[in-house]
């Protein structure tokens, strides 16, 4: 993730201390990214799914909004809250899915360095992996932050380092320690239902 513009954490600051004007002259700055997000969260999804890559930027943008509390860094912590963001709106949006189709099965979720690809009902996997991930988090929340940000956002090593704030050979090391818990108790959970 570039800063190409080096008024982006000035203007994330001017929006925490109430300057709507800031998050206007913001959001041009980090659509494109946003976007980019977006569509990696999305192609998780099943094809044919009713939310859009439009749609899970706005629906994250008004989320976003409401964050008056948070200490903004820089462009990688926003675009880290922003990954979190759209992982809570699809899991949300997966759980109402879900919950028309009580469809049990064996959950398979490759948790690897690559997209992690689209199958004909990921509601279930989604769902699975938020719950992991929820346990995860209560353990070990950087693990989690890490998890969220390279598998469901899409950010780079580098990126999630200079997101987390620790070197990239620690987001290397948690990155494979998290995928080896999440593997354990998706499996695990799969055996149970």
């Amino acid at each position: 993730m570039r800063d190409s513009s080096p008024d982006v954490t000035g203007l994330l600051r001017r929006w925490k201390e109430g300057d709507g004007r800031a998050l206007e002259e913001l959001m041009p700055l980090v659509y494109g990214e946003l976007r980019r997000l977006a569509g990696h969260y999305l192609r998780i999804e099943r094809p044919g799914n009713t939310l859009q890559t439009t749609a899970l930027v706005h629906e994250a943008y008004l989320r976003l909004v409401g964050q008056k509390a948070v200490d903004w860094q820089n462009r990688s912590h926003f675009l880290g809250i922003a990954a979190q963001m759209m992982r809570r709106i699809l899991v949300d949006h997966a759980r109402r899915r879900s919950a028309r189709k009580r469809d049990a099965g064996a959950y398979r979720i490759e948790l690897e360095d690559r997209d992690p690809g689209s199958g004909p009902d990921r509601e279930p996997e989604i769902l699975a992996l938020h719950e992991a991930l929820t346990e995860l988090e209560r353990l070990d929340e950087r693990q989690a932050r890490i998890v969220e940000m390279r598998f469901f956002g899409g950010l780079s090593v580098e990126e999630t380092a200079e997101a987390v704030g620790v070197s990239t050979a620690t987001v290397k090391r948690e990155w494979r320690t998290a995928r080896a818990w999440l593997r354990s108790e998706i499996d695990s959970a799969s055996a149970g239902a």
